[in-house]
């Protein structure tokens, strides 16, 4: 994603782009924020210090809303509102297959708006998808953000965007941005291959470099294959064989199955570097005869088998991908790994052996997308002048015609935007109104396509069938978003559609969140007021205390009794610590600090005249 860091959430033309420009790139698993200085691009810290930050969100059981590493560590405990992968949900319809998979994989609720969209529930509250990623891009924007997915996400991804209070200028593709990373300072001509696996998704994309001119010559992929689902696999045979050994079946406990999970991904990544690894688990649940602890040893080699049919599901877009660039293997001058999964030795060998060459490790996997989106974002702000990035469309669209047929209008890797029109008539004698249903895919019949939206062009006037010209024209802007329109040329009447999924949001529903994130940002700031204050209470009262008992034989009885008084005060506001402000806190802790210092001072000067007198007596004593 491509915007700037302030509050604006309608505009999102560029032609007077005010504030930084940041690229965020918001990943199923772990997001990252880059921004321009001058030519060069940054990564930027989170407020943990960690680069990249995890697409985590969790609610607790007061409403409280956790973000990132914080929400990851609790997952354990609280499995059934802790939110993960909901960018694989974004854009998409509750009975997709892919969804309904989804289901069985996830601990927490996903459930069908009203519109039909997928979006998921956290103690009983629905929230779309888009709210998630909002939620993690609020997080990014923290640390000082903005941004950088199938057609249907790019409205939605940029709902989560506007809602996270970002004015969105551009949404890229992953792929692209990661060449843009590559390619910012490199003078030679070529063509390049970008095999992007990461958390949820798995896209390639094959493009040309010409003197700074980026050209997307063809994209591909699998919207649903990810680490996400190496991660599932692997945890399947872990739970598999440990009811093999132990009798016991872990798929109804839920929180064991997140200490599995969790383990599950921890052994992935040492397996991408080391050959073996030990999963230890002890007390993971227990039965009649006591508790049960996991203990297993696994080998990269068998992890690699476990895996085998999903690596081997990456092949046929790679090649498909050159197919559609023209290009042979031979052709492609280097090869970009992106996305956590490609350290894994296997898919590095795999990605050798379809292209002929070692991929490039000059970028990295985790940060090149959000580089490449700020280096975008450097390009729409001026700042970077001897760049052009032309995408593609990486599926054909178009509408169902007479009998079901798939018509297309714009053919997939068609340069964006891109426009295109086509004259269709009526099917029968006397209609008065034609159904369009806009479709994306390449499937000849438009049943085996996707349907992205459809609407009703009415008040045709009565004619023969073949004589009505309805002329309907797709349009897709720089984001991907498509605009379809069909007119009758002899009334002029026009009906239209935007095709966004967003998330079953409409624009009120968007206002709403956007309020909804403003409330968000206050209640946060509250809680971590409050926080602040409760730390600061705590150790007064610890000072205060230790200092009564340093200085008890020079402290007169009534004044300690009162600074007793204060204590309980400043005790009893931190036992209600969850409903009392901070600012209330804040004043009770100052009043205390602030007796206790005057009487302290006193006490000190007081232990200091005994001293000094001690010591003058000794000394005469002595002599």
């Amino acid at each position: 994603l491509v915007g700037t860091c302030h509050y604006n959430g309608v505009s999102y033309r560029s032609e007077a782009i005010k504030g930084s420009v940041i690229g965020i790139d918001l990943g199923t698993t772990n997001s990252c924020v880059a921004v321009m200085e001058g030519k060069q691009s940054k990564v930027l810290e989170n407020s943990e210090g960690a680069r990249t930050t995890p697409s985590v969100v969790a609610f607790s059981g007061d409403g409280e809303r956790l973000v990132g590493m914080p929400a990851k560590r609790q997952a354990i405990t609280n499995p059934n509102n802790t939110l993960y992968a909901t960018k694989r949900l974004i854009g998409r319809r509750f009975d997709d297959a892919e969804v309904q998979k989804d289901l069985k994989n996830v601990p927490y609720k996903i459930v069908r708006a009203s519109n039909g969209d997928a979006w998921v529930e956290a103690h009983g509250k629905l929230y779309s998808p888009s709210q998630v990623g909002a939620f993690v891009l609020i997080k990014m924007k923290e640390t000082k953000t903005t941004w950088g997915i199938h057609t249907k996400q790019f409205p939605a991804t940029k709902d989560a965007g506007q809602i996270a209070g970002l004015n969105v200028l551009r949404v890229i593709n992953e792929p692209t941005a990661a060449a843009l990373a590559y390619g910012l300072d490199k003078t030679q001509d070529k063509v390049i291959a970008v095999y992007d696996l990461g958390g949820g998704t798995f896209d390639v994309s094959v493009l040309e470099i010409q003197k700074g001119v980026f050209e997307v010559k063809s994209t591909n992929g699998d919207t649903f294959l990810g680490g996400e689902d190496f991660d599932q696999h692997l945890l399947k045979h872990i739970v598999k064989e440990f009811r093999r050994e132990s009798g016991v079946d872990l798929t109804k406990d839920n929180m064991a199955l997140q200490r599995v999970r969790e383990a599950a991904e921890k052994a992935k990544c040492e397996l991408s570097s080391s050959l073996q690894t030990d999963i230890n688990l002890p007390y993971l649940t227990m039965d009649s005869s006591g508790p049960k602890h996991l203990n297993m040893k696994l080998t990269r080699a068998q992890f690699e088998g476990i895996v085998a049919d999903l690596i081997r599901r990456t092949v046929a877009p790679c090649q498909k991908a050159m197919q559609d660039a023209e290009v042979s293997k031979s052709d492609v001058g280097e090869v970009l790994l992106v996305g956590g999964m490609t350290r894994m030795p296997k898919v590095q060998q795999t990605v050798q052996d379809l292209f002929g060459r070692a991929p490039s490790k000059s970028v990295n996997p985790d940060e090149a997308v959000a580089i490449g989106a700020a280096i975008q974002g450097g390009v729409l702000a001026g700042d970077v002048t001897d760049v052009l990035l032309l995408d593609v469309t990486p599926l054909s669209l178009g509408i169902e015609t007479l009998g079901g047929v798939f018509t297309k209008l714009i053919n997939r890797n068609t340069t964006i935007p891109t426009k295109k029109s086509q004259v269709f008539s009526t099917a029968a004698d006397g209609q008065t109104q034609v159904e369009i249903k806009v479709c994306q895919g390449e499937r000849e019949m438009a049943a085996d396509n996707k349907i992205l939206g459809q609407f009703t062009l009415v008040g045709i006037p009565p004619a023969p069938r073949g004589v009505p010209q309805i002329e309907v024209t797709f349009d897709i802007d720089a984001n991907g978003i498509v605009h379809v329109s069909a007119k009758d040329k002899g009334t002029g009447r026009e009906q239209q559609i935007v095709i966004q999924s967003s998330g079953g949001l409409n624009k009120d529903d968007i206002e709403n969140m956007i309020k909804n994130a403003e409330k968000y940002a206050e209640e946060d700031r509250r809680r971590k007021d409050r926080v602040e204050a409760v730390n600061m209470a705590e150790g007064i009262v610890h000072d205060t205390e230790s200092k009564m008992e340093e200085f008890k034989d020079q402290l007169p009885a009534d004044e300690c009794s009162k600074l007793k008084d204060e204590i309980a005060k400043v005790r009893d506001l931190l036992s209600r610590k969850d409903t009392e402000t901070g600012e209330n806190i804040k004043q009770a802790a100052s009043s205390l600090q602030q007796a206790s210092l005057k009487l302290f001072e006193m006490a000190y000067k007081k232990q200091q005249k005994q001293c000094r007198c001690i010591t003058i007596q000794y000394h005469s004593t002595f002599f």
